[in-house]
């Protein structure tokens, strides 16, 4: 009876400690998962907000240049006109070239923002490192 006791509390206390394993497991890739989000978008925001910057200079910029086209050309229009042709022509290049100038930057960002590891060694893909076939 003493060694049916004894293994009764040992499975008890194996089944505890697996419990606080998992327990502990789910809150750390919550934690994870909670650093990664924010470093994604505070990636994202600082990316925004250099973007508004370029655009209020491109924005000053064109103007800039249309008054200048259109005082040569002795027709403001006529320089308005000429910096939207450049603008129609950069639109269909983007247009034409999206998946390498904007799509797959963008989702390359996403994947390294959320695969990447604080600590070298330690990610998520590191598990499946083979060493044996490491040069030497």
């Amino acid at each position: 009876m003493d060694h049916t006791g004894n293994m009764a509390k040992s499975v008890e206390l194996l089944y505890d400690k697996a419990k606080k394993y998992a327990e502990t497991n789910a809150e750390l890739f919550a934690l994870n998962a909670v650093d990664k989000t924010s470093d994604l978008l505070s990636s994202i925001a600082a990316r925004v907000l250099i973007v508004m910057v370029i655009a209020m200079f491109a924005l000053f910029l064109s103007f800039g240049l249309s008054f200048y086209i259109g005082n040569l050309l002795d027709a403001y229009y006529l320089g308005f006109l000429v910096v939207s042709a450049c603008y129609l022509v950069a639109a269909i290049l983007l247009y034409l070239f999206k998946d390498t100038l904007i799509k797959l930057p963008i989702a390359n960002l996403f994947i390294s923002k959320l695969l990447k590891s604080k600590h070298p060694g330690s990610g998520y893909f590191h598990q499946f490192k083979d060493t044996n076939h490491e040069a030497a």
